[in-house]
């Protein structure tokens, strides 16, 4: 009955993204307003970007098309639905399933911001941070780590050059376009993105996983001993219980959910392909502080460690990724069972989609590609897995 009920789940997802195009509103896309570019002194000033951000992302009623803003693909969605249809294909090798690949794949390439080291890739709109501004294909190492993640997905099935050529192009992006904030013993941080010095722990972990990706391929030494050194700037800024900020910055020190779930994916995943296991009680700790801290007995999945709301689609998707990435789903099988049970129950609309956050007195239901749909459609190619594997043992069987 769970399996089936997650089955149907995602095809009404599924179903909602196919006929969007994979194309679709973002919380972060206000500055794409054509009105609001159109004031030249408000939309030059800091404070009136972030502000007019803050309204769209906040606001549980969807203004972009009085403020003209249109549907667009977003780089890193892209990625996280190539991937998926990987996940489906090398479970169930269906030509449409490849012919997605092969869309996802042509799409990203074409979105490649341009005039840097390697390929990289930035967001569909302006984005004003209170740590920085980024201009619009700005390349941040989040997208491009997810973009260049999803290429190595793709290669594994389809072989084609261009797309192991293409992720370890973006690891030259990642180790000569991005700043750098020095730690102990030659550790060090990457930037976010090249126009800025912040440190973001997950920002870093996710160059680093992908550099230990690609030297799986290549075997590149240089890779390797980079990957290390961001892993162990990360692992010594880890906090005593197991848990990480967002970032080093005064305004980052809050814990949450997902971001812990991207670090402990990451740390994991470098150790997979690197051989190197000197972190692996710094991923105990962690798993241990995210099990036991973010996820209520009624399978609520809390935004930050000390407080549920808002609660956020992001956090059961990564939930079930980071899981299974661990191999860990079936240790953490009740948990995991009832925090998708309670996200399909509170968080999908009837139309497929899933709600972007569930807030104490109210729930915004616009239904965001990147953020929304993209990861619990990714989600759930790691949450079916153990029905499709006993799907196909059954039909050998018979």
């Amino acid at each position: 009955m769970r399996n089936e009920t997650a089955y149907q789940s995602f095809k009404k997802l599924q179903a909602f993204c196919e006929s969007e195009g994979f194309k679709g509103y973002d919380p972060y896309d206000g500055l794409n307003s054509r009105i609001f570019s159109a004031l030249p002194y408000v939309s030059k000033n800091t404070w009136c970007r972030l502000a007019w951000i803050q309204f769209f992302k906040r606001s549980p009623f969807n203004f972009r098309k009085i403020a003209r803003i249109e549907k667009d693909y977003n780089p890193k969605a892209l990625g996280l639905f190539l991937t998926a249809y990987c996940n489906l294909y090398q479970r169930d090798p269906q030509q449409p399933y490849l012919d997605k690949i092969h869309f996802f794949a042509d799409q990203i390439f074409q979105s490649v911001s341009k005039g840097y080291s390697g390929m990289c890739w930035g967001y569909n709109f302006d984005w004003q941070a209170r740590a920085f501004f980024q201009p619009k294909g700005m390349p941040t190492i989040v997208a491009s780590s997810f973009v260049a993640n999803a290429l190595l997905d793709a290669y594994e099935i389809t072989k084609e050059q261009r797309l192991l050529d293409g992720a370890r192009s973006t690891c030259d992006f990642i180790l000569k376009d991005l700043n750098r904030t020095q730690g102990r013993d030659g550790s060090y941080a990457f930037s976010y993105s090249p126009v800025d010095h912040s440190v973001v722990f997950n920002a870093s972990l996710l160059g680093a996983r992908l550099l230990a990706r690609v030297y799986h391929y290549t075997g590149e030494d240089v890779l390797k001993s980079n990957a290390q050194a961001v892993v162990k700037f990360c692992c010594d800024m880890q906090n005593m219980n197991g848990s990480w900020p967002y970032g080093t910055y005064h305004f980052h020190q809050w814990i949450d959910n997902f971001h812990t779930g991207y670090n402990l994916e990451c740390i994991h995943d470098y150790m997979k392909y690197t051989g190197d296991d000197h972190f692996k009680d710094h991923l105990e700790s962690g798993l241990n502080f995210y099990i036991h801290t973010f996820f209520t007995k009624e399978g609520i999945p809390k935004y930050y460690h000390k407080a549920i709301y808002p609660i956020d689609i992001h956090a059961p998707s990564q939930l079930v990724i980071t899981l299974d990435k661990l191999g860990k789903s079936e240790d953490y099988r009740e948990v995991l069972d009832r925090v998708m049970q309670w996200t399909m129950e509170n968080m999908q609309d009837k139309k497929g989609f899933f709600y972007y956050q569930v807030n104490k007195y109210f729930t915004s239901k616009i239904p965001y590609m990147r953020w929304s749909q993209a990861w619990m459609f990714l989600a759930f190619t790691h949450y079916l897995k153990p029905l499709e594997q006993q799907k196909q043992s059954n039909e050998k069987t018979t």
